[in-house]
């Protein structure tokens, strides 16, 4: 681990990042250029003495996951977040932790979207980061770990994940899944982690299984659909994706009209917050 070079990296990384770049207001006027350490901490979930230790030379070796959620907070490319476990005296990102490294373009984009849900997904259906409101919305999707970080796994063995569709659109709700990781599969193939996924809902769920039969192949996400919140009931949204260009994650914006009563529901989320999720 080279303390004296991960410190520079550190600092000159907080440093060049404004707080607009990642969601932040500016606030008061600051004596220093870049992000304050403990914005960075809190972007990515650790302790503000446990941050500065790193730039101050002094910290342990940070683990993988440490290492994952502060290439994230600091916008990091793939070429950085890799000289970044190379400073911390890791190996290179493991294909997991690789495919869960949120690309900076989208982030972007989903920093700026503060008045309505949005989340980003990986190409299996984890949830690697999403704003205030998809949190209100879906509850905290960070809580998952193994293969029940995909929703696709989640959606064919915890009957509880498909309350949030309304009884009448969960065949196409199924369907859909199936057929979009078709296409994954297809791409990474048998013995990557889609395989592995597809080995699971093969052996646990007779759903899953018989649908995967049918060879359906798709890679779309609905234009427009109603989800069923626990306090404010149904709410019909409309449905954007941007994908990277390698289509291994998507930054997907539900949005409602304005002055809708949809749009009045989504607001309300904001007040509520994820409180109903508690427990």
């Amino acid at each position: 681990m080279d303390r004296a070079e991960l410190a520079v990296f550190l600092r000159s990384r907080r440093e060049g990042l404004r707080p607009e770049d990642v969601g932040l207001p500016a606030g008061a006027r600051r004596r220093a250029a870049g992000l304050r350490r403990e914005e960075v901490a809190a972007l990515a979930a650790m302790s503000t003495d446990y941050y500065t230790r790193l730039e101050q030379q002094r910290g342990p070796q940070p683990s993988e996951q440490m290492l994952a959620a502060l290439a994230r907070a600091l916008r990091l490319t793939d070429d950085e977040r890799d000289y970044l476990f190379h400073l911390a005296g890791r190996n290179a990102p493991s294909p997991v932790v690789a495919a869960t490294h949120v690309a900076p373009a989208l982030l972007r984009v989903l920093d700026r979207l503060s008045d309505t849900p949005a989340l980003i997904l990986s190409n299996l259906g984890e949830v690697l980061v999403q704003n205030r409101l998809a949190e209100a919305l879906y509850g905290d999707r960070s809580q998952y770990t193994g293969l029940a970080r995909s929703e696709i796994y989640r959606w064919f063995t915890d009957p509880d994940e498909r309350l949030v569709y309304p009884a009448h659109d969960r065949d196409r709700q199924s369907r859909a899944l199936v057929a979009n990781l078709r296409v994954v599969h297809g791409s990474m193939g048998p013995r990557s982690r889609a395989g592995e996924l597809v080995r699971a809902l093969t052996r646990e769920s007779p759903e899953f299984a018989r649908l995967w039969e049918e060879h359906q192949v798709a890679k779309r996400f609905e234009d427009h659909k109603v989800l069923v919140h626990p306090q404010v009931g149904e709410i019909e949204v409309d449905c954007q994706v941007l994908f990277t260009e390698d289509q291994s994650q998507a930054l997907l914006v539900l949005t409602a009209p304005p002055r809708s009563e949809a749009f009045e529901k989504i607001q309300l989320l904001g007040v509520l917050g994820n409180e109903q999720f508690a427990g």
